[in-house]
Order: C-alpha cells, then structure tokens, then sequence
C-alpha cells in the first residue's frame, strides 16, 4: 500500500498551516466536478508574508525556492481545508503557475518555481507530479517574491 499524503507531510517534518483567509473579494478555492481550483497563495508564513521583493540575481534563486516551498505549503493547506481534511482525495495536481517577482534581466523563474514542485512531489509522490508554468512579474501582491496557484484532480 502507498504511503499516505499525511506520512509523508510527517516524514518531510511538516505541518500544514490552517489555510489562509482571502485578502480581497475572492473564494480561497472552488470545486468544479472533480476540480479543485486553489487561489493564488502567497509565502505566508504565520499570517505574515516571509518573502518580499523582486529577484534579481542568481544569489536570488535560493530565497525563491523557499518561497515557492511555502506557497505550497499553503496550496496543500487549502486543498486539506477544501477536502475537509481529507487530502487522499487528491488524485493529481494536474497543474501549478509559479509567479516570480523579478527584475526584468531575470531569467530563472523556472528554477525558483522548482522549489513548489520538488515539495509537492516530496509529498504526495507521483499525484504530485504535474504540468506548470513559471512567469516573471513586475511586480505581486502585498511585495511577495512569489505566488502560485493550483488546479487539482480529486475525488
């Protein structure tokens, strides 16, 4: 039998957060059928974005990856709260975009994303596995380094 989602958050030494409140005139997530369509998430962190500002350099790239961890984190943290607690109903992440704030020369989005990617296959194996994309912006809300946002196969 696989391992479950819930021994693998425990062996990776994590525990979701309880899922984050929207800042504007939007829902959290939605289910369509057997999609779950998760917001965009921010590197929140205690209620408290952890980073802010634009990358700029390839010294950069490590402060993104923990940032995209974290908003994974919060992706799996509103999945549970959609799910209601039951993160076995997750069949696949179907597909992640990754929103990089960056300067302009920057071109590595792809490899800060990677942070999102690698926590979510570290936790939920080959349902983590998924199609994405990852963009430069001007600039995200509350100065966040990074958002993302998810859409998932339940059932």
């Amino acid at each position: 039998m696989p391992e479950s989602i819930a021994t693998r958050l425990s062996d990776l030494g994590l525990v979701l957060p309880d899922a984050a409140a929207p800042a504007a005139n939007y829902v959290p997530y939605s289910i369509i059928g057997n999609t779950l369509y998760i917001s965009g998430q921010l590197p929140l962190r205690d209620g408290s974005v952890e980073a802010t500002g634009q990358l700029a350099s390839e010294g950069d790239i490590e402060k993104g990856q923990l940032a995209a961890r974290l908003c994974a984190i919060n992706i799996l943290a509103q999945a549970k709260a959609a799910l209601g607690g039951d993160l076995e109903r997750i069949v696949s992440i179907a597909k992640i975009q990754g929103f990089v704030s960056s300067t302009p020369d920057f071109d590595m989005q792809h490899l800060v994303i990677n942070g999102a990617s690698d926590l979510l296959v570290a936790a939920l194996g080959d349902r983590g596995k998924h199609a994405r994309a990852a963009v430069g912006m001007a600039a995200l809300p509350l100065n966040a380094s990074v958002e993302i946002d998810a859409i998932i196969e339940i059932d």
